[in-house]
């Protein structure tokens, strides 16, 4: 135990560092997972082709895999940018896909009629999605899109793999230290849980906000 709070430090830092990996990571998914979802349902052939593979090939490729490709070629490429930098790229990049599938998803729940109508009155394909597809669909979104958090947050772990000091890399240093492996990766657990139960009760608050204003 005293070696817990002697390193008690280093894990709070990592702790912090995979809370911000993921508030970073997030807001990008968001943004382009959104972007890759008006491709899919786009009436221009080329953009649904090209969200259809960057979705298809990102879903079936592992994200350690995602991860290390990013860290190496990005400087084989010329763009030099922080090891934390390219795994908030990597975790954004990676959940885009799922947000993608996730927002088409809610925008295939509306009703057809209502989007006929809408072309109907000659709103324009923009307007179309903003005005009507994406409010109500983000009804059906709210748990999916939680989850996701979740996801990247506990994806943020193969952090340790590509050098960022993350919660993960900081207990594996912390039980290399001490050979406390029960309390090291307990503590880790614990960190991990936090995160997660605190998403869940946004995601549970936002659900029942979104419910009311029906």
């Amino acid at each position: 135990m005293s070696a817990l709070f002697e390193h008690g430090d280093e894990l709070w830092s990592g702790f912090v560092t995979t809370i911000l990996l993921t508030l970073c990571a997030y807001p990008l998914a968001l943004v382009l997972g959104a972007v890759l979802a008006v491709c899919r349902i786009s009436p221009v052939g080329p953009l649904r082709v090209a969200a259809r593979l960057y979705v298809d090939v990102v879903r079936n490729a592992p994200l350690l895999l995602i991860l290390v490709m990013i860290v190496f070629a990005l400087p084989d490429a010329g763009l030099l940018i922080s090891l934390f930098w390219s795994l908030v790229l990597g975790l954004g990049c990676y959940s885009a896909a799922y947000v993608c599938e996730t927002i088409r998803s809610g925008i295939r729940a509306v009703d057809r009629g209502q989007v006929e109508a809408a072309r109907a009155i000659g709103l324009p394909f923009r307007r179309v999605v903003t005005d009507l597809l994406l409010p109500q669909a983000l009804r059906a979104m709210v748990q999916p899109l939680g989850t996701i958090l979740i996801n990247t947050a506990l994806g943020s772990a193969l952090g340790a793999a590509v050098g960022v000091s993350e919660l993960t890399s900081e207990t594996r240093t912390f039980n290399l230290e001490s050979a406390e492996p029960v309390a090291a990766f307990l503590t880790a657990a614990v960190g991990y849980l936090a995160i997660n139960l605190a998403v869940g009760l946004g995601t549970r608050l936002l659900e029942r906000r979104v419910r009311m204003r029906r």
